[in-house]
């Protein structure tokens, strides 16, 4: 989150007027501020990496184990202030070459999200009621693919656990948009670095929905950390995405320019 970029810790009086702007009607609670404070540091730990540019393979398997793969750029630009700026090109199959993604993230309101389609030769408009819908036929949802901002939640500890021989805080996470997906969220962090090494997601009627695997953690400038396979299985329809980073690049000199709307009809 870039409003609280200078804080390090919250005591109980920060932590209830957070809880104030992020409109809690309820007293917090130990297990909120200790939620907050987890999640605070997580995001903190993860600021000044500038931008970077990385080529990733997205693979689609249905149920019946049958499966396709695509190949994309992304490009991401941290914003002063406010959420992160993406930018998803899709290179093959043909049939979505061209195709582009722009995210616009936010801390407060609702993501500007925009979808390039080249057979139509138009820009379309991603509705913040439709957030939860699948991007590109993938098991993610475009509200998925946000940055993550301390305003979009209100967090909970839940417990310590251990994952793959690691020790990791357990928090709930709940959003704070109407329009989300999502009841909560289950967020496993290491203890160490505060890296999401899982989250599940709960639909609507709270029921689990997918659950988002992170491995093969690679670290950049010395500081910070990037997955380089992040799995999405979908435990309601058997369907699942894996996203696999090739290649990783940090501070290429990109900046708001290449993140306008108007930009998207130029791809190629």
């Amino acid at each position: 989150m870039k409003a609280l970029n200078n804080i390090k810790t919250l005591g109980i009086n920060t932590a209830v007027a957070l809880s104030l702007v992020l409109g809690a009607s309820m007293p917090v609670t130990a297990s909120e501020e200790q939620g907050l404070e987890i999640a605070t540091e997580r995001k903190h730990r993860d600021e000044g990496w500038g931008d970077s540019v990385s080529t990733m393979e997205m693979l689609l398997k249905n149920a019946q184990g049958e499966s396709s793969t695509r190949l994309m750029q992304l490009k991401s630009l941290e914003v002063k202030d406010d959420g992160d700026k993406g930018l998803t090109i899709f290179e093959e199959p043909r049939d979505v070459k061209g195709t582009a993604f722009l995210n616009h993230s936010h801390t407060v309101g609702a993501d500007d999200q925009w979808l390039y389609l080249p057979a139509l030769k138009r820009v379309k408009r991603i509705s913040s009621r439709n957030k939860s819908g699948p991007f590109m036929g993938s098991e993610f949802a475009y509200e998925d693919l946000s940055s993550f901002e301390l305003e979009k939640y209100t967090f909970n500890y839940l417990k310590d656990d251990t994952i793959s021989g690691e020790e990791t805080f357990v928090l709930e996470q709940i959003p704070t948009d109407k329009n989300s997906g999502y009841t909560k969220q289950i967020v496993w962090l290491s203890k160490q670095e505060y890296r999401p090494l899982k989250v599940e997601f709960y639909d609507r009627k709270d029921a689990l929905l997918k659950t988002l695997t992170f491995t093969d953690y690679k670290q950049y400038l010395d500081q910070y950390w990037r997955a380089h396979t992040m799995a999405m299985q979908n435990h309601q329809t058997g369907k699942s995405t894996i996203l696999t980073t090739s290649e990783m690049t940090f501070q290429t000199g990109l900046n708001e320019s290449d993140f306008q709307k108007n930009t998207l009809k130029r791809i190629r």
